[in-house]
């Protein structure tokens, strides 16, 4: 191992320590100020609660340390929530509409995922302004498939993809523990994750190295894109509708546990263990103030602090 790779890894292992003992001293705090945060029950539905915003965090992960952004995930969210119930209640039998709905919805997304890396390599617009745009186009798709109301009357059985256990533990939270192995494995042990990482850390020298740059930067896309579609038919199976408003402002959510696990914003530093880190400790900060009976938008202000806090770490460690 070169010294330059020997020293990138160290500061990823200690932002990894800073933000662990963070999540730790955060559960501490809870467990004094609420006799209900340390209960089986409650642990479970943090990991539940969770789930949904971490599954999306690991595609921005990719996306991020590609030097880029993505906004789109939170309405992707809601209209593949949309497309995947609408597809349910309008298909019959049930054995053929489950499995076409749920594929349905996740081609959606990486349809999006695609639009995006291709917007983003071949007519190079910025990553924000792309996002920025498809958030705009699938919220307001969304509203206009189901005309600003709810889509409900689902076929039984659907809400056991949320609601549904595998040895005790909630199926979305199993289905998060696959993804982040599935996403640490690819980004430490397989050439495209290496190629994530260089292309993030010098698009050019990348480019000079022999490295196919578009390729990285759309797969990167596409994968965000196929997982924030997963996090929509997992919360669209949570609520049992297809909800037009669902996932707002999940982006922010997102990019605080991104951001918060030592993934920099400026691409080619980060690990998936530590985005995993840092959505627990978003998740529990959201569940321990609820237990307090803090009001969401007063939550909204805290987790803007929070992104704050972690921008500031992190241009500190780049000097």
């Amino acid at each position: 191992m070169s010294p330059n790779a020997h020293h990138g890894r160290s500061r990823a292992l200690a932002a990894e320590f800073g933000i662990g003992l963070a999540l730790i001293l955060e559960l501490v705090l809870f467990a004094l100020l609420s006799p209900h945060f340390l209960t089986a029950e409650n642990l479970l539905n943090v990991s539940l609660q969770t789930s949904i915003t971490a599954i999306i965090a690991v595609g921005m992960t990719f996306v991020i340390l590609t030097a880029g952004i993505d906004l789109s995930v939170g309405s992707l969210v809601a209209v593949v929530g949309v497309l995947t119930t609408l597809l349910l209640a309008g298909i019959a039998p049930v054995g053929v509409a489950f499995p076409l709905a749920i594929a349905g919805g996740l081609a959606l997304g990486a349809f999006s995922g695609l639009a995006a890396g291709t917007l983003v390599t071949r007519f190079k617009i910025t990553p924000f302004i792309v996002t920025l745009a498809l958030m705009t186009i699938w919220r307001g798709t969304a509203f206009i498939l189901t005309g600003g109301r709810p889509i409900w009357e689902l076929p039984e059985g659907f809400s056991l993809l949320a609601s549904g256990r595998v040895a005790g533990l909630p199926i979305p939270t199993v289905i998060m523990l696959v993804v982040y192995v599935s996403a640490h494995i690819i980004l430490t042990r397989t050439r495209f994750g290496r190629h994530v990482y260089a292309v993030g850390g010098n698009l050019e020298a990348a480019r000079l190295a022999g490295i196919r740059t578009h390729r990285v930067i759309t797969a990167a896309f596409v994968i965000s894109g196929t997982l924030s579609a997963l996090s929509g038919i997992l919360l669209a199976s949570r609520v049992n509708s297809g909800q037009p408003n669902a996932g707002l402002m999940y982006e922010l959510d997102v990019i605080a546990a991104v951001v918060v696990g030592g993934t920099s914003l400026f691409g080619g530093r980060g690990s998936i263990i530590g985005t995993f880190i840092g959505s627990l400790l978003i998740g529990v900060l959201r569940n321990g103030l609820n237990l307090m009976n803090v009001e969401s938008y007063v939550q909204q202000v805290v987790v803007g602090f929070v992104i704050l806090l972690a921008v500031m770490i992190d241009q500190w460690r780049r000097r």
